[in-house]
Order: C-alpha cells, then sequence, then structure tokens
C-alpha cells in the first residue's frame, strides 16, 4: 500500500532561491493553461489535450520573453500543464468545481519533481535544479520507489512529499466490531465507550481564535487609515500584521490536523476487527449557515478518511452505513425506533423500555451492530 511521507527541508539562501522560482514557474505555467483551456472552451473548440500544450511550452521557451522558464525543470512545467488540464477534466465529468487561477498571495507555493529523479540519503534530498537539500535523519526509507513527490512551502518552511510502497502489519485483531458517531458535540465517540473531544473548544484553541480575530480588526482598522480615496494602501506595518495573520492560520491548522491524525491512529491501535461509521453527507451539511463554520473546523471528511485508510492498511474491515440509517433514532437495548428527535435532544430516552442513554453513545452501540444479526 502507498503511505505519504511529509518531511521539512532545510535549503540554503541559494536552495531557497531556486525553490522559489520553480514554485512560481508551476503557477505561471498552471494559469496560461487554464487560461488556454478557457479561451478555447468559449471559442467552442475541442480540449486541447496536455501533450499539445507541453508542445508549445517547449516552443514559448525558445522566445525571449519566456527564457526563464528554461531556468527550472522541465518536469515542472510539464506537471504544471497535466495538473491544469485534469482540473478542467474533473469539472467536465462534474466531479469538481470549476478550477481557479492560482494566485500570487493566496495560493500554496508548490511544484512537482520527477519520481525518477528524486534520491534521498540518509539526511538530506536531491532536487532537480535545486541540488541536495538537507532533511532530518532517517525520516524517509531508502531504497524505495517513490510516487508523486511534490515540494511545497506552509508560509514559514519548506516540505517534500512523497507516497511509498510500505508493507502491511500482520495485527492481530481482537474480533470487536466498533462503532463510531462523529459530531459537532465531541468529534468522535466510539461504542467501547471512548470519547474524543471537539478541539476547537479546548481553552488553547480559543485562545489561538481570539488572537487570529484581535490581529484581523488591527489589520483591517489600518487599511481604513490608510485609504486613499477609493484604494486601499498596504503600508509596511500591514504587511507585518499579515505576516502574523498567515502564521496564525498555519498554527490553528497544524493543531486541529495533528488531533485528527492522533485520534484516528488511537483507534485503530486498539485493533478492533471491523470499525462502522455513517456515510456523511458534508456538503448538505455544510449548506446549514448555523452548522457550517463547526463543521468545517471539525474537518469530519478528514477524519472519515484517514479512517478508511488507516483501517486498509492494518487489514480491518471499514464499514460505511447508509446516512438515513436510523443509529440515533434506535434504542440500543430493545431496538425500538422513534419517529422524531431533534437534534437538542442530547439525551435518548426510549418509549418502550423507558431506558435513558447519551444520544451519540447510543448511535455508536447501533453501528457497531450494523449488518451482524443478517
Amino acid at each position: 500500500m502507498i503511505l505519504g511521507r511529509k518531511v521539512r527541508l532545510f535549503p540554503s539562501e541559494e536552495q531557497e532561491k531556486a525553490l522559489w522560482r520553480s514554485a512560481g514557474t508551476a503557477r505561471f505555467v498552471y494559469n496560461w493553461t487554464l487560461a488556454r483551456q478557457e479561451e478555447n472552451y468559449n471559442n467552442g473548440n475541442k480540449f486541447i489535450s496536455d501533450n499539445e500544450l507541453r508542445k508549445e511550452i517547449t516552443q514559448m521557451k525558445k522566445e525571449e520573453e519566456y527564457r526563464w522558464l528554461s531556468e527550472v525543470s522541465n518536469n515542472v512545467a510539464k506537471q504544471a500543464v497535466k495538473d491544469a488540464c485534469d482540473a478542467y477534466k474533473r469539472y467536465f465529468k462534474k466531479v469538481s468545481e470549476k478550477p481557479k487561477f492560482k494566485s500570487r498571495k493566496r495560493s500554496k507555493p508548490s511544484f512537482y519533481n520527477d519520481n525518477m529523479k528524486i534520491k534521498f540519503r540518509e539526511s538530506s534530498v536531491l532536487l532537480e535544479k535545486v541540488g541536495w537539500v538537507s532533511i532530518k535523519k532517517n525520516q524517509i526509507p531508502l531504497g524505495k520507489k517513490y510516487r508523486n513527490p511534490r515540494v511545497s512551502y506552509d508560509g514559514k518552511y519548506w516540505y517534500v512529499a512523497v507516497g511509498v510502497e510500505m508493507e502491511k502489519p500482520e495485527l492481530e485483531l481482537t474480533g470487536e466490531s466498533l462503532g463510531i458517531d462523529v459530531g459537532i458535540k465531541d468529534l468522535a465517540v466510539c461504542s467501547s465507550g471512548k470519547v474524543y473531544k471537539n478541539i476547537n473548544k479546548s481553552k488553547g484553541m480559543r485562545k489561538k481564535e481570539k488572537k487570529l480575530r484581535r490581529l484581523q480588526r488591527q489589520v483591517s482598522r489600518k487599511y481604513e487609515m490608510n485609504k486613499s480615496g477609493g484604494k486601499f494602501v498596504k503600508t509596511s506595518n500591514i504587511v507585518k500584521l499579515e505576516k502574523q495573520i498567515k502564521l496564525v492560520h498555519r498554527e490553528i491548522s497544524n493543531i486541529r490536523s495533528n488531533y485528527l491524525h492522533q485520534t484516528t491512529s488511537e483507534i485503530v491501535k486498539t485493533k478492533p476487527s471491523r470499525v462502522v461509521m455513517e456515510t456523511l453527507n458534508i456538503r448538505g451539511m455544510m449548506s446549514n449557515r448555523h452548522l457550517a463554520k463547526a463543521i468545517g473546523k471539525q474537518g469530519l471528511y478528514e477524519f472519515r478518511r484517514q479512517m478508511k485508510y488507516k483501517c486498509e492498511f492494518n487489514g480491518i474491515e471499514f464499514v460505511e452505513v447508509d446516512t438515513w440509517y436510523p443509529s440515533s433514532k434506535t434504542c440500543s437495548e430493545c431496538g425500538n425506533v422513534k419517529t422524531r428527535l431533534s437534534l437538542s435532544e442530547r439525551t435518548y430516552i426510549c418509549d418502550e423500555c423507558n431506558c435513558v442513554i447519551d444520544r451519540d453513545y447510543n448511535a455508536s452501540i447501533n453501528l457497531s451492530r450494523y449488518g451482524l444479526a443478517a
């Protein structure tokens, strides 16, 4: 099974300039490809293949205006064209939304490195037209076949990410069927009784979000103070504040991502024979303006994705239950199904056997039993 590995780079000053050149070239070629496809589509012509666009890029490099494209690896531009074409194909298939142009200020700087040319040592990695860049020791398995290497910048550090073929471990599973009910009040409630709290309600995260709001208000006031007619003037103090805001956003995002990985790994390490979760309609849930922000912070889709691939890697059966399965409305004691159950009712009280149980724990028990009777 292919698993991702991501490590921080420690480039020299010259190497960092080369990384920025590659990221800038990838962004330019991606935007150029989208513009060509959009113009071609508006004229009523057929979709341009990425092979044809790559030939056009090769001809552009011969012109004086675009000679700088040759300063970086040829594979950076090739993959940027392919990424943009794939984005348009997904849009035509109605799998994703229409691709957008990458902004120099807002988009994440990243580029592709050829998987046949990337090489790893214990404490360094060879990147095309960049050289051997230092990394932490023994972070990437050596002598493996690497898939889809990508170099990216998160606002503070450079990273390289690769897919590595890993052998599945042989685990002795417990035979337990574990039901997991996810939500907003708590991230996950397991049928084993374990509850994983919502990290966004913790004191530390509330302090981070308060700091973010304060910085955003500061920068908003400075924009208003330095307004010149109908234009906003960006001063050096505004630039400093915006950099701080980016770093706080990065910190909050990393804390949430780390918590999801810790939670999913801890659940898998209990070695159940199968894990049962509901199929969540995240897009529909996000359309509720009262819940959208809380659902976005919780990362429920990412939680399900991580659980799925970690179960698959460890040989655990992963079962997804239909969205309309009444896990919350069904009594885990007698099986009676309530006709109505509002979101405000956090305790489940059965009308038949008078069972009183936490709503989410009740749902997780019902999920754990899904399909077993049949």
